[in-house]
C-alpha cells in the first residue's frame, strides 16, 4: 500500500484554520467509505498501519475510529478488525462524525435520552418477549467480552439500547435511537487520554452492571424498577461525561 503524503490533512481553501489531526483522519477515512474507496464490508487498517500511513499516533487513530463508529460509518469486531457499516440514513439528527465529540451537545442529548430511555424501559418491561430478552442478553455478553477493548463494547452498547426500543413495539423510539442513540454513545468521548488504560475495564465493567440491572428489571417484569434503573445508567453516564470533561 502507497504510504499517503501529508497532503491528506491539507485544507486549502482555509489555510489559516488548524484543525485537529482527529478530525483530519477522520475526514480522511470518511472520504474514502463514501467514495466507496473502502466498501461496504471492507477491513480498514489496523491501528499500527494507519499510525505508519497517516503519521499520526495510536490515540489519535483510535480517538477517529471511535468517532466514526458512533455515527454509524464502521464497526469494530473483537480480534478480527473494524469494517465499513451500512450508510447510515439520513435524517433529522443525522450528525457528522466529525462533530460527535460536541461537549455541550452530548450533555444536552443525554439529558433527552434520560427521559425518552426512562419511558422506553418501562414500556419494554410491559411489552417484551422472551426472544427480545435474549438478544439483549447476547448484547451484553458481547459487551462483557469485549471489555479490554474499548472499541469493541461500543457496537454491543448500541444493540442493548436499540434492543429495549426495539421491545416498546413502539417504531417511533426505534427511529429516534436509531438517530440520536447510534450517534451519541458517551464513551466515544471519554477516551484513553481522559481515563487511564488501567481504569477503563473496570470502568466498562460498571457501565454493564448497569445495563444487567435495566435487563433483569425489564425480564422480571417490572416496569417501575426498569425506569429507575436505567434513569440511573443515563444520569451515571451524564456524570462519567461531564466529570471527565471537566478532568475531574
Amino acid at each position: 500500500m502507497q504510504r499517503p503524503t501529508r497532503a491528506v490533512f491539507e485544507t486549502p481553501a482555509y489555510p489559516h484554520v488548524r484543525r485537529s489531526l482527529t478530525t483530519e483522519l477522520v475526514d480522511a477515512l470518511r472520504q474514502q467509505i463514501e467514495t466507496a474507496e473502502l466498501k461496504v464490508g471492507a477491513r480498514l487498517a489496523t491501528e499500527a498501519e494507519m499510525v505508519q500511513r497517516f503519521n499520526v499516533s495510536r490515540t489519535v487513530v483510535r480517538e477517529a475510529l471511535s468517532k466514526l463508529q458512533a455515527a454509524g460509518l464502521v464497526e469494530t469486531r473483537h480480534g478480527i478488525g473494524t469494517f465499513v457499516c451500512e450508510a447510515p440514513g439520513k435524517g433529522l439528527f443525522q450528525l457528522d462524525p466529525a462533530d460527535v465529540a460536541g461537549s455541550i451537545d452530548a450533555l444536552a442529548v443525554l439529558e433527552l435520552r434520560i427521559s425518552l430511555e426512562t419511558e422506553s424501559a418501562g414500556l419494554a418491561a410491559a411489552r417484551c418477549d422472551k426472544a427480545r430478552i435474549a438478544a439483549m442478553r447476547r448484547a451484553l455478553s458481547d459487551f462483557e467480552r469485549n471489555v479490554g477493548e474499548a472499541n469493541g463494547t461500543i457496537s454491543p452498547d448500541i444493540r442493548f439500547h436499540l434492543e429495549i426500543a426495539q421491545a416498546t413495539g413502539n417504531r417511533y423510539f426505534v427511529d429516534i435511537m436509531t438517530h440520536l442513540g447510534t450517534h451519541m454513545i458517551p464513551r466515544t468521548r471519554l477516551t484513553a487520554t481522559q481515563i487511564p488504560p488501567d481504569q477503563y475495564a473496570d470502568y466498562l465493567t460498571r457501565v454493564n452492571r448497569e445495563h444487567e440491572q435495566i435487563c433483569d428489571a425489564i425480564e422480571r417484569g417490572d416496569a417501575d424498577s426498569a425506569r429507575t434503573a436505567m434513569r440511573l445508567h443515563l444520569i451515571n453516564s451524564r456524570e462519567r461525561l461531564r466529570r471527565a470533561q471537566e478532568g475531574v
